[in-house]
C-alpha cells in the first residue's frame, strides 16, 4: 500500500514546488543529475569486479581492523555507503564474508562517507567544477561506447563524477536564486523541538533519495548560502546518517537471512549514533570548534565545520559500537532466525538470493558455494547408497576397515533423499545461472557454463549410485567370495576417490590437488573389467554365474560413470576457476605407485 503511494506523493510535492517557484526547478534538476551521477558512477566500479574478488575480500576482512579499513577505502572512493552496505549484503548473500566482518565494513561505510562531506565543503563550493564537470562528461561518454569492459568502467566513472560535479553547480544556484523566492532559514530553530524536527526531515530526505551523499551535499550546497542555519544543518546531518539505512534494509529484503542480520545491524549503529550525537550535542559541538580551530577552519565557516561535526560523531559511534560486535552478532541471531529450512524436511539453496545478483563476481560466488553445498549432500547419499559411513571416509581409517564397516544392511531410498536434498537444490542453481548470466561477459558465460555441467555431473552420480546400490548390497554379502571381492573393490575404489575429493576440497596445496586427481583418473581405468580381463577371467574358471557377470558388467559401467563425473566436477569447483593450477598438469599420466610415493613425503 505505501509503495503504490509513495511515488505519486512525491511527484505531487514535486509539481508543486515547480509551481510555487521557477527556482525550484533548479534544485531539483541539480539532485537529480547528482542522483544519476551516483548511478553511473556505481556501474562504473562494478565493472571493475572480477575473479580477484574473493580474494581480495579474504585478505581485507580477516581482521576487524581490516574489515573498518575496507569500508572506509571503499566509501571514499565510491562515494555512497549504501551502495557499499548493498554490496556488502551481496557479499554475505554469497559466503564471502561472515556477519562479524559484514558489521566491520558498515562501521568503516560510515566514516568513509564524511568524506564526501569534505570534498564538497572544501572543494565543490570553493571552486567552479562545473568547469571539470564537462571535460569528464565528454571523455566519459566516448569511453562508454567502446567495447572493452575496462575502458566502459572507465567511462561510467568519469561520467559519473561529471555528473555529480554538474548537479552540485545546479544545487548551489538553484539555493542562492531561491533564496530571493523563499528564505527557507526562517522556518528553522533552535532548541530540542527543532532538533528533533530536522532530524527526522533528514531521515525523510535521504529515504526518499535513497542516498546520504545527496542528501548531505544538499545540506551543505543549502548551508553555503545560509538557506538553512548550522544548528539544524546539524540535526539533518544526524537524519541523513540514520535514514541512509533504508537501502541497506531494502537490499536485503531479496537477500538470505544473514543480510537480513546486516541490516539489521546497520539500523541498530546508525541509530545508536544518531542518539549519541543528540544526546551529546553540546559536547560534540564543543568538540568541533576545537578541531576547527587546530586544523585553520574559521568560525564562520560552517560548511567545514559541518564536515568537521560528521566525521566526529561517526567515529564517536565506531568507538561506541565495535566492542559490543560480538554481542551484536549474537542478539541478531537469536533475533532473526532462519525459519526457511528449519520445520521441513527439504533442503533449500544457501547462497542464492537478489542480492548477489549485484555483482558478477559474487552471483559466481554464490554458484561455486551452491554447488559444493549440493556436493555436500550429494557426498552424503552417495557414501550411504555405497554402505558406507561418511565419518569413516573422512577420516583416515584403513579402506579395507571402511569397506567391511557397513552402514546399513538393506538399500537405502535414495530417491526420497534425492528429491528432498538434491533436486530442489538444483533446480534453483540452474534458475539462478540463468538469471545471473544476463549481465556477464563472455569470459564468466563460460566459466557459468562450466558450473553448470559441474552440477549436472553431481546429480548424475547419485542416480547412478541409485543404479549401483541393489546389486552392490546383494553381493556384498554374497556366499561367493568371488563376487563379493568383486563389489568389495569397487566400494573401496569409490570411498577412496571420496576421500581424495574430500582433501582435495580442504587443501590449498595446488600440487597436491593436481596429484589426487591424476590419482583418480588413474583409479577410473580399473573399472574396464573387460578390457583389463577381469570378467573373462572369472567367466572362464567358472567362478561367477552369468547372472553374477552380468550384474558386474553393469555395475562397473555405473562405479566408472561415477567416478567420472565426480573427477569432473572436482576440477571445475576445487580448483580456482582464475589459477593456472589445469594448465600445470591436471591432465598428466603419473602412476599410481608415484602419486602415493609423492604424497607419503609430503606427510
Amino acid at each position: 500500500m505505501l509503495r503504490r503511494i509513495f511515488l505519486p506523493t512525491i511527484l505531487i510535492i514535486l509539481g508543486y514546488g515547480f509551481w510555487v517557484s521557477p527556482d525550484f526547478k533548479e534544485i531539483a534538476a541539480g539532485v537529480s543529475i547528482f542522483l544519476f551521477g551516483m548511478l553511473s558512477l556505481e556501474e562504473g566500479f562494478k565493472a571493475f569486479s572480477g575473479g580477484t574478488l574473493e580474494k581480495i575480500l579474504q585478505k581485507s576482512t580477516d581482521k576487524l581492523y581490516k574489515s573498518i579499513g575496507f569500508g572506509v577505502v571503499a566509501t571514499t572512493v565510491m562515494q555512497s555507503s549504501s551502495l557499499v552496505s548493498v554490496l556488502t549484503i551481496s557479499f554475505l548473500g554469497a559466503g564471502l564474508i561472515g556477519l562479524a566482518q559484514g558489521i566491520g565494513i558498515v562501521f568503516g561505510a560510515n566514516i568513509g562517507t564524511t568524506t564526501g562531506a569534505w570534498l564538497v565543503a572544501g572543494f565543490g563550493l570553493k571552486v567552479k567544477i562545473s568547469a571539470y564537470a564537462m571535460p569528464m562528461l565528454v571523455f566519459g561518454v566516448i569511453l562508454i561506447f567502446q567495447k572493452a569492459k575496462s575502458l566502459k568502467g572507465i567511462g561510467y566513472i568519469l561520467a559519473g563524477l561529471g555528473f555529480l560535479f554538474l548537479g552540485i553547480h545546479y544545487m548551489k544556484d538553484g539555493f542562492e536564486a531561491f533564496k530571493s523566492t523563499i528564505d527557507l532559514a526562517s522556518f528553522g530553530g533552535t532548541g530540542l523541538k527543532y532538533l528533533f524536527i530536522f532530524t527526522g526531515i533528514g531521515i525523510f530526505a535521504t529515504v526518499v533519495m535513497q542516498s546520504s551523499h545527496a542528501t548531505l551535499v544538499l545540506i551543505i550546497t543549502a548551508l553555503s548560502v545560509g538557506q538553512i542555519s548550522y544548528e539544524n544543518a546539524l540535526a539533518l546531518a544526524i537524519g541523513a546518517n540514520v535514514g541512509t539505512t533504508i537501502t541497506a534494509i531494502i537490499g536485503a529484503m531479496s537477500s538470505n537471512i544473514v543480510g537480513k542480520r546486516l541490516a539489521g545491524a546497520h539500523l541498530i549503529f546508525n541509530v545508536v549514533t544518531g542518539l549519541i550525537a543528540i544526546i551529546f550535542m553540546s559536547q560534540i559541538l564543543y568538540s568541533v570548534d576545537f578541531v576547527s580551530s587546530i586544523v585553520g577552519i574559521g568560525n564562520d565557516d560552517y560548511t567545514l565545520k559541518l564536515a568537521v561535526f560528521h566525521t566526529i560523531f561517526n567515529v564517536i559511534g565506531v568507538a561506541v559500537m565495535v566492542p559490543f560486535i560480538g554481542k551484536l552478532v549474537v542478539f541478531l541471531e537469536s533475533a532473526l532466525k532462519d525459519t526457511t529450512i528449519k520445520g521441513q524436511n527439504i533442503d533449500k539453496a544457501k547462497y542464492l538470493n537478489d542480492s548477489v545478483l549485484e555483482l558478477p563476481g559474487t552471483a559466481m560466488a554464490a554458484l561455486v558455494r551452491e554447488t559444493k553445498h549440493l556436493y555436500e549432500n550429494a557426498f552424503e547419499i552417495i557414501t550411504h547408497g555405497l554402505n558406507l559411513k561418511r565419518t569413516n571416509i573422512v577420516s583416515s581409517m584403513n579402506l579395507n576397515e571402511v569397506v567391511n564397516d557397513s552402514y546399513s544392511q538393506s538399500t537405502i531410498d535414495i530417491d526420497d533423499f534425492y528429491n528432498r536434498n538434491i533436486k530442489g537444490i538444483y533446480g534453483e542453481i540452474i534458475d539462478f545461472s540463468t538469471r545471473a548470466q544476463s549481465q556477464m561477459v563472455p569470459e564468466d558465460i563460460e566459466v557459468l557454463y562450466k558450473l553448470k555441467l559441474a552440477n549436472r555431473d553431481i546429480v548424475e552420480a547419485v542416480k547412478d549410485t541409485e543404479h549401483l546400490q541393489k546389486n552392490l548390497v546383494k553381493y556384498s554379502n554374497s556366499a561367493n567370495e568371488h563376487i563379493k571381492e568383486q563389489y568389495n573393490t569397487i566400494k573401496r575404489d569409490l570411498a577412496e576417490l571420496l576421500r581424495n575429493i574430500n582433501i582435495i576440497a580442504n587443501t590449498d596445496e595446488e600440487d597436491v590437488i593436481i596429484l589426487l586427481l591424476s590419482k583418480a583418473k588413474v583409479h577410473t581405468e580399473k573399472y574396464d573389467i573387460i578390457a583389463n580381463g577381469t570378467l573373462d577371467n572369472l567367466i572362464r574358471n567358472s567362478l561367477i554365474t552369468n547372472e553374477m557377470a552380468t550384474s558386474l558388467m553393469n555395475d562397473s559401467a555405473y562405479a566408472y560413470d561415477i567416478s567420472k563425473n565426480l573427477i569432473a566436477m572436482a576440477e571445475v569447483i576445487f580448483i580456482d576457476n582464475y589459477s593456472d593450477i589445469k594448465n600445470l598438469g591436471v591432465n598428466m599420466v603419473i602412476s599410481d605407485k608415484d602419486v602415493d610415493l609423492i604424497l607419503d613425503k609430503k606427510g
